[in-house]
Order: structure tokens, then sequence, then C-alpha cells
């Protein structure tokens, strides 16, 4: 039993690790879902909550208040992008390929320019510092912290999706816009607060992951490359599926970080070459007349 009780605290760090990649997938995936484009700027934006928060902390504002403040501003300047984006819609998805490619590089270098190429760090509340001892097994308070949060962004997304005429409005965007159109919904108006939606979810990830991973111009490559991942490891478009492939992805990357580190990011796309052998579609993905 000693090899499960040494296992144990890695297992835990992957769900909490697969968990806030589950949260910015989530992000992700509303984007392309209701605007069809695959916004490869998301990644930059989940960097810029960190050193939103980091820069707000430093004028003396409490944790919590920048936990609540720099999602919202971080939603703002993705509202900007997203009227930039306005002229691709209907056009090629190349244009907005570029366009979110350009915005990323953008970022990051805007990134660098204000707050340097050093890394950084963010200073969480004393309480969540340290680490507890819960059955014999020593456990960072902070990552149980992170989970918590983790786990209660996604429960309050979905209640959002799933209980509110907001919700029902996106999910119907994201199936049919001409048809969302055609009820008389305000199509441009829904993808602006989709697109802050999706990038305040990356800003709020980028915020809670910034003191486990540190604080750097190009963080934001590692946590969009597992987002895209965890789509297709999912099925498009399957909220449950994100999570449950973020949890698998945290997981494997987890392990394989503690016992094998130079496996650690090749874990993730072995899984996704080896159940996307066996189900194309993902784990909740739907059944295309192909396979028919």
């Amino acid at each position: 039993m000693d090899w499960l009780f040494n296992l144990l605290p890695h297992l835990l760090n992957g769900v909490s690790l697969g968990l806030l990649f589950a949260l910015i997938a989530l992000g992700f995936m509303l984007i392309v879902g209701v605007m069809e484009v695959i916004n490869l700027a998301h990644g930059s934006l989940f960097a810029l909550g960190a050193y939103v928060a980091i820069t707000l902390m430093g004028w003396k504002m409490s944790y919590a208040m920048a936990f609540l403040l720099a999602p919202l501003l971080v939603g703002a300047f993705g509202m900007l992008l997203e009227l930039c984006l306005r002229r691709t819609y209907g056009k090629d998805p190349l244009y907005g390929l570029l366009l979110t490619f350009g915005a990323a590089l953008v970022i990051e270098e805007l990134i660098r320019l204000v707050w340097g190429s050093n890394e950084k760090q963010l200073i969480v509340p004393e309480q969540f510092s340290g680490a507890m001892l819960v059955g014999g097994l020593l456990y960072s308070k902070y990552r149980v912290f992170a989970s918590v949060a983790a786990i209660g962004m996604i429960l309050l997304l979905w209640l959002f999706l799933e209980k509110t005429p907001y919700g029902a409005m996106i999910k119907a965007g994201a199936h049919d816009s001409e048809m969302v159109r055609a009820l008389g919904i305000n199509l441009p108006r829904l993808r602006l607060a989709v697109f802050a939606l999706g990038t305040a979810l990356a800003a709020v990830a980028g915020i809670v992951l910034a003191p486990i991973w540190g604080v750097r111009p190009h963080m934001g490559v590692d946590a969009v490359v597992p987002a895209f991942l965890i789509i297709v490891l999912g099925g498009v478009g399957s909220f449950w599926g994100a999570v449950l492939a973020g949890i698998m992805v945290g997981i494997v990357v987890g392990l394989t970080g503690a016992y094998a580190s130079e496996w650690s990011l090749l874990s993730m796309y072995l899984l996704l070459i080896a159940l996307v052998t066996f189900r194309a579609r993902g784990l909740f993905g739907k059944k295309t007349a192909l396979e028919n």
C-alpha cells in the first residue's frame, strides 16, 4: 500500500491541474461553438489575466478583489478583439485564425513591454499558503483552493448555460446562428458577450494557475494547446466531455511529470492518439454521417 500512498499526492495534483485545464477549455469551446472561430489568442488572454491580477495586488488590492476584477478587465479586452474579428465573419475561416494568431503575438509582446520578460509570482493569501495534513497525507492548501475554485466556476457556468435564458441563447447560437438571428436575437451582441465570457474564464484560470506554474509572457502556449486537445478528446460541443477530458489530461500530465518528467508534455498527445484511434469523435462527441 506504500506505493498507493506515494501515488496519491501526484494523482490529486493531476486532478487539480485537470480541472483548471477544463476551465480554460470551456471558455475556448464557448467561443468556437458560437462564433465558429478558433481563438488562438485564448492562451495569451489566460496569461494576461495573471499579469493584471499581479498589478492590481501591487496596487494594494486584496487577492479576492483582484480575482473578481482582473477577469472583468480581460473580458473587456476580449470584447475589443471580438470587434476586430467581426470583419472576418462569413469569410474563409483562415482570416479569423490569422487575426487571432496575430493578436496572440501582440498580447505577448505587450506583456513583455509592460511587465518585462522575467518570471513573476502571484502572492496568495496567507490562509491558502503552506500545507495541511489529511489522513497522514501532507498536501498543499493552495492546491485544494485551486480545485474548489475550478469546480465552483465549472458548476456556475453549467447553471448559467442550463438554467438561464441567456444560456439558452448561447446554446442555440452554437447550434444554428442563422436561426437565432431569425428569432430576433441580436447576434452581434450575443457574440460579443460570449467572447467576453470565454476570455474571462481564461483569465480566472490564469489567476488560479499562476502560483502553481509561475507567471511568464509565454505561459499562454502551455495553456492553449491542452485546451484544444481537451475539446477534441471530450467531443466538440460537449460540456461534461470537456470536463472529463480535462481531468484525464491533468492526471496523465501530473503522473508522468512526477515519474518521467521528460514525457510530461508528450503524454497528453499520446492520450489523444490512443483515444481518437478507437473513438474518433471523442468521449461524448455526436455520431456523424460518416460513422453510419
